[in-house]
């Protein structure tokens, strides 16, 4: 039996080896690692944590300041409601003795020199509720129409019921015309005009525009006529073929009587794009709730060659830095230098190719320097070149319509050039009047402002002008009768004339170009 060891006695010792020491180091420096990652991991989500709770406290706090916001507002707005109800009983009273006294007054219209005339006779139709002679004034009065603007609004809160006044008043255009053989004019702009009147005379005097003093049955009438109006679309050809000013006339009565309905922004957007061209048109596709959708719109723009109108809209909503403008405004004139070009090589319009080019040229540029002007931008697009290049084709305009000098009483000589005496024409009725009369009155003559073809060879003149004798057929451009072989002061061959300016060979005269 062995014996125990004895714990006094010395003993070989066991040294551990370098692998197994490696192999520690190595799991103390994983353990470290794995360590490191657990606390930035802990420490990433108790960040993202605070972020989150940070942004939740701010959007309750908000919250709780629009629901304080809104209940302010709804006890301000129950609490006018006296009020305004009470300025309103005082108005109509008011109204009500104004109204009595017009009727009663036997020259209510004065004259309507001024602007006090003007707005004493709209303020009889409306105190009048007289809605079909005020639409006929006002429609007839285009010339004034900033005199208009500035005393409808006014003439407009002598209304009793002004929101269902201008509903009757421009009944007989919108939604449909009703003027049949009588259908002239386009009376758009007179919608529009009043529509955009209406607005201040509806506001509540005591909040303001938060709340329009328009009933309840008068914006259900303004539903119909909207619907109205979007089913005779297919009458007036569709989206794409309806009037601008009818889709104008149709947003202002949206935003005029707060009918805009979201359900149909797909509807309000292909109308602005269709008539974007019009001024309005990108503050009202704001107005109709169209504000998300303008960077799409801005784009379906450009892709069309609109960029001048892409340029409207983008400064409209802002997005300059995300659409510039400079390089739009480059890109619509080298589309208008393009569509110049295309004209001129288009044979259908020989004869007058140099002037629709020209004109197709001049009035991009002059689009170009106005909003170039208007959103100043002289600094990153200068004027200059563009005015440079609008002088030289008005100057080249300008030569083209200088007639040229034609002598009126002296011919040239086939031969050698020299000057003859102007043919003789017979002085009875019945000769034939020589073609060299006057040259220069066919140059100038309004009534021929261009060839549209070739001009023919002579014509015979009409029987009127040769009475019982039968006209000529030669086709030189005088007759043998009125100018026999020269002799005497001029010997020598006979002379061969040709025809004048080419008129026998169906060749237009060399002063054509005086036509434009």
């Amino acid at each position: 039996m062995g014996s125990a060891p004895n714990p006094g006695e010395l003993t070989e010792l066991t040294h551990p080896s370098f692998d197994e020491f490696q192999h520690q180091t190595s799991l103390m420096t994983g353990c470290t690692l794995m360590w490191k990652e657990l606390s930035d991991h802990i420490s990433s989500l108790e960040a993202n944590l605070m972020r989150q709770s940070e942004a939740l406290k701010r959007k309750i706090e908000a919250l709780d300041s629009e629901t304080k916001t809104s209940l302010d507002s709804l006890k301000k707005r129950e609490l006018s409601i006296d009020d305004s109800v009470k300025i309103a009983v005082n108005r109509v009273e008011l109204l009500k003795k104004d109204a009595l006294k017009t009727l009663n007054d036997d020259n209510p219209d004065g004259e309507v020199d001024n602007g006090d005339g003007l707005l004493q006779i709209l303020k009889s139709t409306c105190l009048r509720m007289e809605a079909k002679e005020f639409w006929n004034f006002v429609s007839g009065r285009k010339k004034d129409i900033e005199l208009l603007r500035e005393k409808i609004p006014e003439a407009l809160s002598e209304c009793i019921d002004p929101a269902k006044f201008v509903m009757e008043a421009i009944s007989e255009v919108f939604p449909v015309d009703k003027r049949g053989n009588e259908r002239g004019n386009d009376l758009g702009w007179a919608c529009v005009l009043v529509l955009e009147s209406l607005i201040p005379a509806v506001v509540d005097p005591v909040i303001g525009k938060s709340r329009m003093l328009i009933t309840r049955s008068v914006k259900e009438k303004a539903k119909e006529i909207a619907e109205t109006w979007k089913i005779s679309l297919e009458e007036r050809g569709g989206i794409d073929n309806v009037k601008t000013p009818d889709v104008h006339t149709f947003f202002q009565h949206l935003i005029t009587f707060g009918i805009v309905n979201e359900e149909e922004l797909d509807l309000y957007r292909k109308l602005v794009i269709g008539s974007a061209w019009r001024k309005q048109m990108p503050k009202l596709a704001v107005s109709l709730g169209l504000g998300d959708k303008m960077p799409d719109m801005i784009e379906e723009l450009i892709s069309k060659g609109q960029q001048l109108d892409a340029v409207h809209f983008t400064y409209e909503v802002g997005l300059v830095d995300r659409f510039p403008p400079v390089p739009l405004l480059k890109a619509f004139l080298k589309d208008a230098k393009k569509a110049a070009s295309s004209i001129l090589e288009d044979p259908n319009y020989a004869g007058r190719a140099a002037q629709l080019a020209a004109r197709k040229e001049q009035s991009a540029l002059r689009a170009v320097m106005k909003c170039i002007e208007e959103y100043k931008l002289e600094a990153e697009l200068p004027p200059e070149n563009l005015k440079k290049r609008l002088e030289q084709l008005e100057k080249t305009k300008t030569e083209k319509r200088k007639p040229a000098t034609v002598p009126a009483n002296k011919r040239t000589r086939a031969s050698n050039g020299g000057p003859m005496p102007p043919a003789k024409a017979g002085r009875s009725t019945n000769a034939y009047v020589s073609s060299f009369a006057a040259p220069p009155s066919i140059v100038r003559s309004p009534s021929h402002p261009q060839y549209p073809a070739a001009v023919p060879a002579y014509p015979s003149p009409p029987p009127a002008m040769y009475g019982t004798q039968t006209p000529p057929t030669c086709p030189y451009m005088y007759s043998p009768e009125a100018a026999p072989q020269l002799a005497g002061s001029y010997p020598g061959a006979p002379m061969n004339y040709p025809a004048y300016g080419g008129y026998g060979n169906g060749i237009a005269p060399a002063y054509q170009q005086a036509y434009y």
